[in-house]
């Protein structure tokens, strides 16, 4: 640090280097996918079976009630994702989902995109297997809507 900028009780700016972001490990995020699933997601199927519809027989027999239960357990992690950066389980494995270039949280509508990615990705396995093979650990659905899973510096 230069003598003025000490005088003048400047700190100097951070460099490119200092905000460099740490890659989550991939088995945080599939723990954090699983505890999302206990956490968020069977609780949305609970309710549709047993308050929406009258038990596990109609469910079975319905068409409208997984779609219906994939897509507000879709909006709930959009929502999360846009407003916070993470979800109950990457809360617990302290990562977050940015958006690569900026590294500020991902918008609602790119995190409903990165959601429907991941069913996608997730339906072909392929996409799964991306993180063992890259260096920035992402996956297809990351790669595909533009958003990175970080750990958080403790």
């Amino acid at each position: 640090m230069r003598f003025r900028n000490i005088k003048k009780n400047r700190k100097p700016a951070e460099s490119k280097e200092s905000q460099k972001l740490t890659y989550a490990p991939y088995s945080y995020r599939v723990k954090a996918f699983i505890t999302d699933m206990f956490m968020i997601y069977a609780p949305i199927l609970y309710i549709i079976t047993y308050v929406a519809m009258s038990g596990k027989e109609d469910f079975q027999s319905s068409q409208l009630a997984p779609f219906a239960g994939v897509a507000l357990y879709g909006t709930i992690y959009a929502i999360l994702l846009s407003k916070f950066g993470q979800t109950p389980g990457k809360k617990a494995y302290e990562i977050k989902v940015v958006d690569t270039k900026t590294g500020e949280y991902l918008s609602f509508f790119r995190a409903i995109f990165r959601f429907v990615a991941f069913l996608f990705t997730a339906t072909t396995l392929l996409g799964l297997f991306v993180p063992f093979y890259r260096k920035d650990k992402k996956a297809l659905h990351d790669l595909i809507c533009g958003s990175l899973v970080v750990a958080l510096k403790k």
